[in-house]
């Protein structure tokens, strides 16, 4: 992938890594953001990861709209470690990171809650967002709450602001739009207003492609990291000028030669709401067509994101998935923490004489990996790379595994 690269009349654009979906733990003063993250998760230590470690180029950190990591922002400014980017978003090194809002939405009359991403070109611009949203939001210094507004009408307020949207882990049984919102999109949102569409961890595109609203729109990977390590468990490759959300926003539309090289995702089967699974007694992979498990008789199901793509395919009368021809590839990635034999002590031997996770997925030749981790370890490596690794299925906020 180094070496791609392509010339519009007045632009070398050159391959990014992006990964756009990234929580804030705390602030640098310890005041919470995402409850359920690491404490670690401040917006200069993801930025620190993303630049030295994971080899990362743009990042979307989708806590900014709290007014504590604003006021970390400012401060990175003032202190000249950060600057501000033309084309919006804050520098860190080579790295730029884009302002993003995670945001819930309980539309009246449907099945359950949503969360949408929305992305604003400027610190200033998001300010002004975070005054909006006070006003119908009981709680805007936290991550993922609920603003008490329509989905149409946050799509509307995020358009007016120049803004990106896009709907979060969009088949997930828990507080997304089709995994737990509605069947059919136009149900909720103003097609017309949604950007790009973030698969989750137990989706790809093959997958997607069963469902006919989604043919129009670009798909992205991103990790929802939660802390440091997941950084870049999933991510996009994308072609582009610079980092910058003015050419994130071009990217999206495939326009001026900018455009999603590919989406590197885990296996679906890695995803830890892959298949269905029974709350009563842990079974996994229940039919999707069951009312009740069968090995308890509990009704209490989590329906899985495969199982859930098919009962949506079957409802719209589509009989096969269909992927575009413009549709970039989808590569299956096993983030380094999943294979067996590379543990923290290995990692850190790996990045000395690598560089970044990035580097070691994609560049390092197999016989340097194996003579620095071993053979079976650059064996996972390899096999990873080629789609040729064998997995076990997650389900139930169970992650899958590697079993060779």
């Amino acid at each position: 992938m180094g070496g791609l690269s392509e010339q519009t009349a007045t632009t070398e654009l050159r391959p990014v890594f992006a990964d756009l979906h990234l929580h804030i733990g705390r602030t640098s003063a310890g005041e919470p953001v995402k409850i359920s993250a690491s404490d670690r998760l401040t917006f200069r230590e993801i930025a620190h990861e993303a630049a030295v470690r994971k080899g990362i180029s743009l990042l979307g950190v989708i806590d900014a709209h709290a007014p504590g990591v604003q006021d970390d922002i400012e401060s990175l400014l003032a202190s000249g470690e950060m600057t501000e980017v033309a084309g919006g978003g804050i520098r860190y090194r080579d790295t730029t990171i884009l302002l993003g809002a995670e945001i819930e939405v309980y539309d009246v009359g449907t099945g359950g809650p949503a969360h949408y991403l929305a992305y604003l070109p400027t610190l200033a611009d998001m300010r002004a967002f975070t005054e909006w949203m006070s006003a119908y939001m009981r709680n805007v210094r936290l991550s993922s709450q609920r603003i008490y507004v329509s989905g149409r009408e946050l799509q509307a307020e995020v358009k007016a602001r120049d803004g990106l949207f896009i709907p979060a882990h969009i088949f997930t049984p828990h507080k997304s739009l089709l995994g737990s919102c509605t069947d059919t999109i136009s149900e909720v949102l103003e097609l017309d207003l949604i950007d790009a569409v973030e698969l989750g961890l137990s989706a790809d595109s093959r997958m997607a492609g069963w469902i006919r609203e989604l043919d129009r729109y670009p798909f992205l990977t991103n990790s929802d990291a939660h802390s440091l390590s997941k950084i870049g468990r999933e991510y996009n490759a994308l072609l582009l000028a610079e980092p910058s959300f003015a050419e994130l926003r071009l990217a999206l539309q495939g326009a001026e030669g900018r455009r999603i090289l590919a989406n590197y995702g885990l296996d679906p089967k890695l995803g830890k709401y892959h298949r269905t699974w029974c709350k009563s007694c842990g079974a996994l992979a229940v039919e999707a067509a069951a009312d009740q498990c069968p090995q308890c008789g509990g009704r209490k199901l989590v329906r899985g994101v495969m199982d859930r793509i098919e009962q949506l395919a079957e409802r719209s009368g589509r009989t096969e998935t269909h992927v575009p021809e413009w549709r970039p590839p989808y590569r299956y990635q096993v983030p380094l923490e999943f294979m067996p034999g590379i543990g923290s002590v290995m990692l850190e031997r790996l990045l000395a004489r690598f560089g970044t996770e990035m580097d070691i997925l994609h560049h390092a030749d197999p016989e340097e990996l194996a003579a620095v981790a071993g053979r079976g370890a650059a064996a996972l490596v390899t096999a990873a790379r080629e789609g040729r690794l064998q997995l076990a299925s997650g389900g139930g906020g169970r992650y899958g595994k590697v079993e060779g």
